[in-house]
């Protein structure tokens, strides 16, 4: 049987000037989470959205709060992310001293765990740690800026990942951020993911109930 296709629109394509009102429009239209970018200017050449942001869009979330850390030194942020409302909080491991205690650390904080895999990263960053993730999310664009074009590079380690998880029979979400389209998301679900991450393919649509739509329905 086919696996269900979560939807995670990125806010970083939303609205700012009513990104209230977008966030409630998403999760009327069936989206599964809410993908929160945030960008430091150091870990990536960008500079995107703080805790406050989180706070601000969560009265308007049905869906959880997916925050994406892409920032360094990641382990004083977590408390702040958790508290302003995020659900599950991803991070970069080469962001962190040590990874396993930064998946301690968001754990303890309340939320779920993410680690996110940057293209130039190896499948074998993972080794260890994989057992303690409720999520694995490989970017199929060097992180930065959205509206980029998906890697078909990175397809063979969304693969890899995919067997990894299966072999261990585990329920961690294998998510795939970066260029999702209607046109590249079949591919990103053939090499296995759960959860695709998408910005301008949603928010970018003139009806976004059918945009959801047809990127779960893309498998």
């Amino acid at each position: 049987m086919a696996r269900r296709i979560k939807i995670a629109p990125s806010i970083l394509a939303a609205d700012f000037a009513r990104l209230g009102a977008e966030v409630a429009a998403v999760c009327a239209a069936d989206s599964d989470y809410i993908h929160v970018d945030v960008m430091d200017g150091h870990y990536v050449p960008n500079l995107t959205l703080g805790p406050d942001i989180v706070a601000a869009v969560k009265p308007h979330a049905a869906a959880p709060l997916d925050v994406h850390l892409m920032i360094a030194p990641v382990d004083p942020f977590i408390a702040r992310f958790a508290e302003a409302g995020a659900d599950m909080i991803s991070f970069h491991p080469e962001t962190s001293d040590d990874p396993q205690a930064t998946i301690e650390a968001i754990r303890a904080a309340g939320c779920r765990v993410g680690i996110a895999l940057h293209p130039d990263s190896a499948v074998e960053t993972l080794d260890g740690i994989d057992d303690a993730l409720d999520r694995i999310l490989v970017m199929t664009v060097v992180p930065g800026f959205g509206g980029q074009s998906f890697m078909t590079s990175q397809l063979d380690k969304i693969a890899a990942v995919r067997a990894r998880l299966d072999a261990a029979q585990t329920d961690t979400e294998l998510a795939v951020d970066g260029g999702i389209t209607k046109d590249t998301a079949p591919a990103a679900i053939a090499a296995g993911a759960d959860v695709l991450v998408a910005g301008t393919a949603v928010f970018g649509a003139p009806d976004y109930a059918a945009a959801i739509a047809a990127l779960r329905a893309a498998n």
